[in-house]
């Protein structure tokens, strides 16, 4: 039989038709996949620099998971207080995720004016209050969604689906690493396990692979994963560590240049060059031993950690915050330039989240005080230290707690109306931007919400990055963080 290519219009089968179109079209798929790889790689080159002058060099993400209460903790409503046990009416039918439409309850602890500024906060974070003229407070923010998954991923990568990057793989590509030895995007998970969606919060998805978080468990016996040689290893010396990591380098190499234009392997290598570097500075970094004893009580770190009952302990989850908070603070002063710190996980009952459907005052206690005790310590250190003028923090959660009850002494998910705050690199403290309602329900302009393309767009814009031209070409469309939303939030920046 001839070939398909040699056969002339008039003799060609249906088959032979279909077999010599795929051919050509796959040849245009291949050439376009390639040529976008290409234009990936030059942008990826090109994003290295702000496009403006930045007022931060590196951010820190608190995130909350399971959806933390704004008005029990920041959001002060005396309404609730006024009317508490009274029948809730809305104003309107309001679709619940689950029996959460019961009578109105108030704040669970008292609140009171703190700094300067007079910014009410709950007994539950008091020690924020040092803290309160140096933070911003958005009330109006809204979610999407009541689901767990899709509000965490809105939060953490600007999308409800899965397959999109995380804030910080977009702050990693668009900006580069500020060390050499250490990533520039870290992950500190809850010590207890991962929230909703795992490292899909942090994915480089579409980015280059080396954009991903490169998670780490301070104080765990391995706190990164494979950083050491395994125990069996001891005929490893450091002569054959080091010729072993040249000859694979050598090898990489060699391999990429005979597979151009595809910038995975790039990728790859740099991934393990930064492994073997880590190796050496990781260490380092990590090891709060030689921390003076009054930065660790400050932080809320226990010298000696006792045995903690079964019971969720205000003292465990200060401790546990306050050791991942320090090693923020050493990450950053060694050129980490995003630090994501989780507080809450998906699993375990009685609540280990924030997630507080039955009781707000046993799940949010202890959760609140401990993140309150490590984040002002963070957030003071930092100050002493001269980074906070350049640091960027932002405290989120994936939405807030219905201003009713649910069962009594626990709220349902509230995705219409919810509380960030923002504190240093460019921010004004001392600042309260946007409304919620009487009740915290909604937002009090119902026309002007703030959404989380607005936080985005701001983080972006104090890091130098305009969110509009921070794109990367995927599947035909120009996608970035902010997706074809975003404001910055102009009256929050100093």
């Amino acid at each position: 039989m001839k070939k398909p290519s040699m056969l002339s219009p008039r003799t060609l089968s249906r088959r032979d038709l279909l077999a010599a179109s795929g051919q050509g079209f796959g040849l245009l798929a291949l050439g376009s996949l390639l040529q976008s790889e290409s234009l990936h790689a030059k942008a990826s080159a090109e994003g290295r620099a702000p496009m403006r002058a930045p007022r931060a060099k590196r951010v820190v993400q608190l995130f909350m998971a399971g959806a933390a209460s704004h008005i029990d903790l920041f959001d002060y409503k005396p309404a609730l207080i006024k009317h508490h046990g009274e029948a809730s009416d809305f104003g309107e039918p309001v679709e619940a995720f689950q029996n959460g439409l019961g009578p109105w309850k108030k704040p669970v602890w008292d609140f009171k004016p703190y700094g300067g500024s007079g910014k009410m906060l709950s007994e539950a974070v008091a020690p924020l209050g040092a803290c309160v003229d140096d933070m911003a407070f958005v009330h109006n923010l809204v979610g999407k969604t009541g689901v767990h998954s899709q509000g965490t991923l809105l939060q953490a990568t600007g999308f409800n689906l899965p397959g999109f990057p995380g804030m910080g793989s977009w702050v990693s590509y668009g900006l580069g690493s500020l060390s050499e030895n250490l990533p520039s995007f870290v992950v500190l998970p809850d010590h207890r396990g991962f929230a909703s969606n795992g490292p899909k919060n942090w994915d480089a998805a579409f980015l280059p692979s080396q954009h991903a978080g490169t998670i780490i468990y301070p104080g765990a016996e391995v706190p990164i994963a494979d950083l050491y040689p395994h125990k069996s290893g001891t005929y490893v010396s450091a002569r054959s560590e080091v010729a072993g990591q040249d000859l694979l380098s050598r090898l990489n190499r060699q391999h990429a240049a005979l597979h151009g234009g595809d910038p995975r392997l790039d990728s790859r290598i740099r991934s393990y060059e930064l492994a073997a570097k880590m190796q050496l500075a990781a260490p380092e970094a990590l090891d709060i031993s030689g921390e003076p004893t009054r930065i660790k009580e400050m932080y809320g770190i226990q010298e000696h950690r006792k045995v903690w009952p079964t019971e969720i302990n205000p003292a465990e989850e200060a401790d546990c915050m306050g050791r991942k908070c320090l090693t923020a603070r050493r990450l950053l002063e060694r050129g980490v330039r995003f630090v994501q710190i989780w507080s809450g996980n998906d699993n375990g009952f009685p609540r280990r989240n924030w997630d507080s459907h039955e009781d707000v005052e046993r799940d949010h206690g202890p959760l609140a005080w401990g993140m309150a005790k490590a984040v002002s310590a963070l957030i003071l250190d930092l100050k002493q230290r001269g980074l906070l003028e350049d640091t960027l923090i932002l405290w989120t959660t994936e939405f807030g707690r219905m201003p009713s009850t649910q069962g009594g002494s626990g709220r349902d998910h509230n995705p219409y109306c919810f509380t960030n705050w923002l504190c240093g690199g460019g921010i004004q403290g001392g600042v309260t931007y946007g409304e919620s309602d009487q009740w915290g329900y909604k937002p009090l302009d119902r026309d002007h919400p703030t959404q989380v393309y607005d936080i985005h767009a701001t983080m972006l814009h104090l890091l130098g990055i305009d969110h509009e031209r921070l794109t990367v070409r995927h599947n035909g469309i120009d996608r970035r963080l902010t997706d074809v939303h975003g404001h910055v939030i102009k009256e929050i920046l100093g």
